[in-house]
């Protein structure tokens, strides 16, 4: 079993006998996540390390999404609730690049790939080789959008 996986089950012990409410079923939900991937397919596996981060990463997109959609609806305590989530899912993710450090690999994707002056035709080549690089410690969305910038669209 995945060491990740261990831990957020014992997290979760801990977290019901504190009686932490928020953590406590954010946790039940991650786990349920994790349940749900592993067993989707055809036939049932054990996910990796890398494959519960994608899974988290995911889980703490639809967190930022709904507390931006609550807000925007007037909904300031379910903002704020799914907001609490976001921060307990992202004590289990790596580290965020920042916008720096996204732009540094972006610059050196432009130039690996060849694509400086192709403009947005390359967009697809530069992606491809800097997903694989950021996966999990930035948000696609933001890595598109520097990736458009630097091609130049």
């Amino acid at each position: 079993m995945s060491q990740l996986k261990d831990r957020l089950r014992a997290d979760l012990t801990t977290a019901i006998k504190a009686r932490d409410e928020v953590r406590s079923s954010t946790l039940r939900m991650v786990l349920s996540a994790i349940t749900n991937a592993e067993v989707a397919g055809k036939e049932a596996r054990e996910l990796s390390d890398d494959d519960i981060i994608g899974v988290l990463s995911t889980e703490a997109k639809k967190r930022r999404e709904a507390a931006t959609a609550f807000a925007d609806g007037g909904r300031a305590e379910m903002a704020e609730k799914e907001v609490a989530e976001a921060a307990v899912i992202a004590d289990y993710l790596p580290a965020q690049l920042s916008e720096q450090e996204i732009a540094d690999l972006v610059t050196a994707a432009v130039a690996q790939v060849g694509a400086a002056g192709e403009g947005m035709k390359a967009m697809g080549k530069v992606m491809g080789v800097v997903t694989p690089q950021v996966k999990g410690r930035a948000d696609g969305g933001a890595v598109a959008a520097e990736v458009r910038r630097q091609l130049g669209a």
